[in-house]
């Protein structure tokens, strides 16, 4: 009995009330730490050199414009050697004194009051020979600045690129028409005989209706222009003829030639 009454023993099973998680490793934090960290100081690395090209584009703008500050343009005319002339640097004259003051006119305007210029206007007797015309230079209208005059010549004393022009007043002729030829020339030393520079030929005819005219006193008149830009030498002789040369109309404002300087020198290629 007692071995038939004892049944087996029952079975335990113990259930575990406490919450599961997953835990991350610790290795894996530390990394995204670190990866942090690095952007971080990436980003505080890139800024910085920001700043520092900015820097470096503010220190040469600044340069560039104390450097133009002082340029010869700007400088005073009380020491236009210095910086030009003599070959020394720009800012040869920083940090003195005189640079101090604003300078109020440019140093090369000296340069360009000295470019030769001549205007010359027309004689009371203006037949020369060879039908060169002749003007007048000692009266308050004309001015020769560098240049020369003599006998219808007008002489070249600096060499460059100048512009000429002339201007005639004719009568016309007898005839019913006639040719003329106004013409610039030019002398040089190396060539006896005179060069071409500009010309102007025309046949001019007689108006039937001239002799009513009371505004031009009777007279038939023409005109003649010529203008040009041409590369003179020291030495040459710049001078004006005229066929039928007794047809011009004397008078001061009837007739003009001038010349002055636009650009020294050679230009360079």
């Amino acid at each position: 009995m007692a071995e038939g009454g004892v049944g087996n023993c029952p079975q335990v099973f113990v259930v575990d009330a406490q919450p599961s998680y997953i835990s991350m490793p610790r290795e894996k934090a530390s990394r995204w730490a670190r990866l942090g960290q690095n952007c971080l100081l990436l980003l505080v690395g890139v800024t910085m050199l920001g700043l520092i090209v900015e820097g470096c584009f503010i220190y040469r703008l600044y340069k560039t414009m104390e450097v133009s500050k002082y340029h010869p343009v700007c400088q005073n005319l009380s020491q236009p050697q210095t910086s030009g002339l003599q070959g020394g640097p720009i800012m040869s004259n920083v940090g003195t004194k005189d640079t101090n003051e604003i300078p109020t006119v440019p140093p090369h305007l000296d340069l360009i009051q000295n470019r030769p210029f001549a205007q010359l206007i027309g004689a009371i007797k203006p037949s020369g020979q060879n039908n060169t015309v002749l003007w007048e230079n000692n009266v308050a209208e004309t001015v020769t600045h560098n240049m020369g005059y003599n006998n219808g010549l007008l002489l070249v004393e600096q060499g460059g690129y100048y512009h000429l022009y002339s201007k005639l007043t004719l009568r016309a002729a007898e005839k019913s028409c006639s040719l003329i030829q106004h013409k610039v020339m030019k002398k040089i030393v190396a060539y006896d005989k005179p060069i071409e520079l500009m010309s102007s030929k025309s046949v001019r005819c007689r108006t039937q209706s001239c002799c009513g005219d009371k505004a031009s006193g009777g007279e038939d008149l023409w005109s003649s222009f010529l203008a040009g830009i041409f590369h003179l030498q020291s030495g040459d002789k710049i001078f004006v003829t005229l066929e039928n040369i007794n047809t011009i109309r004397p008078g001061p404002t009837d007739n003009l030639m001038g010349a002055f300087m636009i650009f020294p020198g050679n230009i360079p290629l």
